[in-house]
């Protein structure tokens, strides 16, 4: 009796070890997410004369004015001991090198690059990419001349908005919602081609319900504004945000980041106004009244899963398609000598891509413009990996390499190809390492 006793003294024993450690397991699983965002605004002085980004026809002239301020945002999101930023901003693009200096003023308050990730816009009025990339040093002017100045401030203004973004967080539910965009936007490359017609609204709303952080990620170029344009501006994103915050209200940050959109263009209004700024803001605007209907149709829900991943991808080898000479080369005034050049100081041999999952959304962060065929084959099989609802592509994520294409497109030649700087594998290289990546923030979600 006394053994019988004694074994089920230890069976209680080990079912109360047993209950304690799914506790702490059911614990660490529902560990609340907490939120905080900020903005900041990038645009620079005239003072600097710095120049737009987009077109290697303005010659890095500086820009005339300001049309509409330019800004970064920051959302912060933290779970137990772990944290993240998500910055977006209305810039063309960031190069490499950039988000380094960022993490390294960054590195004393914790901040490590697995944990970073910017997605800009892609903005042809706001500043000039090669402007901002210390690896530029060939004194091109339809490249785009490093301004180490304007580098120094803009880095300090994402480190600045990352920090206040951090400083108060709150708990938050998230949740999302899509809808199918037609006439919106078009394969530029191939009017049959494929197109990324989905816009995705993530909602981040306070415990207490109230409206904290929208982001909306919707596929095209923001290409209205053309080299003649002289004024500082977000284009049409910009528009979408403004318009977006104002019918929300409550102070609410609406974040935009593109997608695949390497060979997507928008499709103009119907009655949008002769100028290039009138067609920017009208369907900025007009895109923000489909983005609220969906916004309105998304529930979030408390304790969402979070979690994020930087998985390393070694690119080919660098070398220019055989007609750049014929198209980009002849638009930013590069000989071929000026490109073998420019190949080994301004591009990396290697480079990353971050995902991350907020609830049912998950951001595949591409560093570069990928075409639309290859990330809604992405978005197709992070889907099925993560078993989440709403696979996003964050195109351009953390640096510029070059655009993106299938080989076949590759081959076809054209714009886009000329300026894709890794020959023909490119795109199933990238798309096998994104998706590797993709496979490891699977395996962090637990069943």
């Amino acid at each position: 009796m006394s053994l019988d006793f004694r074994i089920v003294r230890r069976s209680i024993g080990m079912a109360v070890l047993i209950g304690t450690l799914c506790l702490s397991q059911s614990v660490l699983q529902a560990v609340e997410l907490r939120a905080g965002t900020a903005r900041i605004d990038l645009t620079p002085p005239l003072s600097l004369k710095a120049s737009l980004g987009g077109y290697g026809e303005r010659m890095c002239r500086p820009a005339e004015g300001i049309h509409d301020r330019v800004f970064a945002k920051a959302l912060v999101l933290g779970s137990g001991e772990d944290r993240f930023a998500l910055v977006t901003a209305d810039v063309l693009g960031f190069p490499p090198m950039l988000k380094e200096a960022v993490v390294s003023k960054l590195s004393d308050d914790g901040w490590t690059s697995d944990r970073i990730m910017l997605l800009p816009s892609h903005s042809h009025t706001s500043i000039e990419m090669m402007q901002i990339h210390p690896g530029n040093k060939l004194f091109i002017r339809q490249l785009g001349l490093f301004h180490r100045a304007l580098f120094d401030r803009t880095v300090e203004r994402l480190v600045t908005v990352i920090r206040e973004a951090g400083k108060s967080l709150v708990t938050v539910r998230v949740g999302t919602a899509a809808k199918r965009l037609d006439g919106w936007n078009i394969n530029r490359r191939d009017k049959s081609g494929p197109v990324d017609r989905q816009l995705t609204i993530t909602r981040v709303d306070t415990d207490s319900g109230q409206p904290l952080a929208v982001l909306v990620n919707w596929t095209a170029h923001p290409t209205f504004m053309a080299a003649e344009d002289m004024w500082y501006s977000g284009g049409w994103p910009g528009h979408l945000q403004r318009t977006l915050e104002a019918m929300i209200g409550s102070e609410v940050t609406v974040m935009y980041y593109n997608g695949a959109e390497g060979d997507q263009r928008p499709i103009s209004r119907s009655h949008s106004g002769g100028s290039h700024w009138e067609r920017a803001e009208r369907y900025g605007r007009e895109l923000a009244i489909q983005a609220i209907d969906v916004y309105r149709v998304a529930k979030p829900r408390p304790d969402p899963t979070f979690v994020h991943h930087l998985e390393i991808i070694q690119l080919p080898k660098r070398t220019p398609h055989p007609q750049f000479m014929d198209t980009g080369g002849t638009e930013y005034g590069l000989t071929a000598k000026l490109m073998d050049t420019l190949l080994s100081t301004v591009f990396p041999d290697k480079t990353h891509s971050i995902s991350l999952r907020i609830g049912q959304t998950v951001i595949v962060g591409v560093p570069g413009e990928l075409a639309a065929g290859i990330g809604m084959e992405i978005k197709r099989q992070t889907a099925q990996i993560t078993g989440a609802t709403y696979p996003t592509i964050g195109g351009l994520a953390d640096e510029w390499v070059s655009y993106i294409l299938p080989s076949d497109e590759y081959e076809k030649g054209g714009y886009e190809a000329s300026v894709s700087f890794y020959g023909s594998t490119l795109g199933d290289v990238l798309t096998k390492g994104v998706l590797r990546g993709v496979r490891q923030l699977g395996k962090k979600v637990e069943p």
